[in-house]
């Protein structure tokens, strides 16, 4: 049956408005999908020029760590990695690292003691002459044997040896070990006494430390005074982290820091380790000066303070590490102290225990601690203080990347 006419017609227009709609909702639709991949695309296209952006970015540091990692050095490929990044913005990093590492090896407390230590010099002071040589040699003031701190003692411990045979009678260095941490039955530390008398000192620049523009020479020990070297150790940390100054052959390449330890060489050849308050030039009177940090001792007593991080540099003061140290004792003779697992209270006091009256920090971490003696003529017989000592005994005998002091006889 056939509807009506005005039925019909309605019908049809409900139809057709339905039609439109249909194909309103599918050309919304549409654009919706076109828009949703137009957003896809220019997200795609922003992380692409992110990433280009990032790449473009590293590549100057990646130049830098190449040239690094490439150039002259006798340090570990590993080492300059973690000194080109702390010197390009992750030294916090790094020592975040390094604290966790040193804090979960520190040694326990207690525990079984050494039972030998390493054998170290030649003779005992006090030997090798006779007659009126012997006399005058003994009229000179040496160094006490260093009173042990656990009992029972070790054989020989505390007592000072010769560096080379035929020295034992007047040696102008002298050698010892001791255990110097009771909580720490088996730490040892090595000491070192130069007589300034019998000694000449020098500071020699390395290949990238002291950071300044500086003639470097030749960044070792002179082939030509080999002959007369007996001793060579490190010098402090890197400029940019002990923020201290730097003279060699009278002329100031770093500016001084009043209130900083010193290690000064005069004109006249004697050496001191002091407070320093001559301001940002060195006087004229001075040949050589490197600085690190405050003093650790001062008139025979620990600095009060060496619980704060200042002597810590990268892993504070109180984590154990290999340290190492320099002082003078009333005589104005030198001591030099180095150990693995020290804190910076502990390495003053065995400063102290060894008789200085000032004394200063110098470098840390076992790659940066050396004190080598020669045991002839020539740079023969190169032998490490400690035998745990990481570095070769050869080290300062071709160029080194740090500045380090050589000790020659006058």
């Amino acid at each position: 049956m056939r509807a009506p006419y005005g039925q019909d017609k309605t019908g049809r227009r409900l139809k057709f408005i339905a039609m439109e709609l249909g194909a309103a909702a599918h050309m919304g639709h549409g654009r919706r999908q076109r828009g949703a991949g137009r957003e896809v695309a220019g997200l795609g296209r922003l992380r692409r020029v992110a990433l280009v952006a990032a790449l473009v970015a590293l590549i100057p540091a990646a130049f830098s760590y190449l040239g690094t990692i490439n150039g002259p050095s006798n340090s570990s490929v590993g080492i300059r990695t973690v000194e080109w990044l702390r010197d390009h913005g992750a030294a916090g990093l790094v020592a975040q690292v390094e604290s966790v590492y040193y804090s979960l090896t520190a040694p326990s407390k207690g525990g079984p003691t050494l039972h030998a230590l390493p054998r170290i010099g030649y003779g005992t002071t006090g030997a090798g002459r006779t007659g009126a040589g012997q006399q005058n040699a003994l009229a000179e003031y040496r160094p006490s044997r260093v009173t042990p701190v656990l009992q029972p003692a070790l054989p020989g411990e505390g007592v000072w040896h010769a560096t080379r045979p035929g020295l034992e009678s007047a040696p102008p260095v002298l050698v010892t070990t001791y255990r110097d941490q009771p909580e720490y039955p088996r730490v040892l530390a090595g000491l070192a006494w130069i007589n300034t008398k019998r000694t000449r000192v020098s500071l020699t620049p390395g290949r990238l430390e002291p950071a300044v523009s500086i003639p470097r020479g030749s960044m070792d020990v002179p082939a030509a005074q080999r002959t007369g070297l007996l001793a060579t150790f490190n010098s402090g940390f890197k400029l940019s982290d002990s923020r201290g100054g730097f003279v060699l052959n009278g002329r100031t390449y770093a500016k001084m820091q009043d209130g900083q330890g010193t290690l000064v060489g005069y004109n006249d050849g004697h050496v001191d380790v002091v407070n320093w308050g001559y301001g940002s030039a060195a006087p004229a009177s001075v040949s050589f000066a490197r600085q690190n940090l405050p003093l650790i001792v001062n008139e025979g007593r620990p600095n009060t303070n060496l619980e704060n991080g200042e002597w810590g540099a990268t892993v504070g003061n109180a984590i154990l590490v290999w340290r190492s140290g320099v002082g003078v004792d009333s005589h104005g003779n030198l001591i030099f102290a180095a150990g693995e697992e020290q804190s910076a209270e502990s390495l003053a006091r065995a400063l102290v225990h060894a008789g200085a009256v000032r004394a200063m920090e110098l470098d840390i971490n076992s790659y940066w601690v050396s004190f080598i003696t020669y045991g002839s003529s020539g740079a023969e017989g190169a032998k490490n203080l400690l035998p745990s000592m990481s570095r070769s005994s050869g080290r300062y005998l071709e160029p080194d990347d740090r500045d380090f002091f050589a000790v020659y006889s006058r």
